[in-house]
């Protein structure tokens, strides 16, 4: 009998070796342009809430690879001790027979992947001249985020504002002097929006955080705490006056910002302007003028992690890192 290829455990640490952000904002790109283009089946999402938290299985085809991932969301996690609020892992399989590959650990494929397709949007959707951001939310996403975008685009100025000031406080600290920027906290958080070209929400808000009134023309909003449907950030009616690409119109129509604005009555799935990937693939438009506020709701894919399982993969086999495990015998 055939001895079969083991699968490979790769933890946090071998993750975090083999996949840089650059590297992973390419991955994501690719793997978008190949779903804007139906080359692969949609995603699929499943998620249940649970007393302070939640689970969320998201699985997906990206060419030769399936990828399923697991994630815990707790947002009180850090507040109780040493754990994350995200934790889980992502399964690796071949689509040409079901072979297990790899089962790898998800913290830092969640932040990666996310903040890799808030790039290719803002990209598309944000003016390029834009200078002034704002980062509601101060945990890793918010962190990740600013750094990803400091690099995509040619930012002078960034607000960070948090509910937990001194939150806020260590980003900017910590990003300002890794980055080079003018990094601010800020308890004015609509303030902060008033003065922005770019607005990034990372929080686990239940209500809106960001209102209508408060966003100029002009404005790229992304819009990436909401990944279940009790979650908030945007009030209803800026999506209803803004250009909105979503990463997936059924999803973000189940649990994403898209979601509260269609309860409400102020938008339909047609009002959607593309899915991310349609842009990516050149079929549907990104930004058209200066002054239109373009919003990005992000509910995260499993698209976007089987590119970076995919690469994380091939990279280990490539290094031999990994620890192999006979799981079928």
């Amino acid at each position: 009998m055939r001895r079969l290829e083991p699968t490979v455990v790769l933890t946090r640490s071998d993750v975090r070796r083999l996949l840089s952000l650059s590297d992973c904002v390419a991955a994501v790109e690719r793997a978008l342009r190949r779903q804007g283009e139906g080359l692969d089946p949609p995603p699929g999402v499943l998620g249940i809430s649970v007393a302070d938290g939640g689970f969320h299985a998201k699985a997906a085809v990206l060419g030769d690879y399936f990828a399923t991932k697991l994630n815990a969301n707790f947002p009180l996690n850090p507040r109780r001790g040493d754990l994350p609020a995200i934790q889980g892992a992502v399964l690796l399989a071949r689509v040409a027979d079901g072979r297990l590959l790899a089962v790898m650990d998800s913290i830092e494929i969640t932040m990666q992947r996310t903040a890799a397709a808030t790039v290719v949007a803002a990209r598309a959707l944000a003016r390029a001249d834009a200078a002034t951001m704002t980062v509601c939310g101060c945990g890793t996403q918010g962190a990740i985020h600013l750094e990803a975008l400091a690099i995509a685009c040619a930012l002078r100025r960034v607000f960070v504002y948090d509910l937990a000031p001194d939150a806020a406080a260590r980003l900017a600290r910590d990003a300002a002097e890794r980055l080079g920027l003018a990094v601010e906290p800020t308890r004015d958080l609509d303030g902060a929006v008033r003065a922005s070209d770019i607005v990034v929400t990372c929080t686990p808000s239940r209500a809106p955080v960001i209102h209508a009134d408060a966003v100029r023309p002009g404005t790229f909003i992304a819009a990436v705490g909401a990944d279940s449907g009790d979650k908030q950030e945007l009030e209803p009616r800026l999506l209803a006056r803004a250009t909105v690409v979503v990463d997936s119109l059924a999803q973000c129509a189940e649990i994403g910002e898209l979601h509260h604005a269609l309860r409400a009555g102020v938008m339909t799935p047609a009002a959607v302007h593309a899915e991310l990937g349609q842009v990516v693939a050149g079929r549907r438009s990104g930004r058209t003028s200066a002054a239109e506020i373009t919003v990005f709701d992000s509910t995260g894919t499993a698209v976007q992690d089987a590119a970076a399982a995919a690469l994380v993969y091939e990279r280990a086999r490539a290094k031999g890192l990994g620890i192999p495990v006979e799981l079928a015998s």
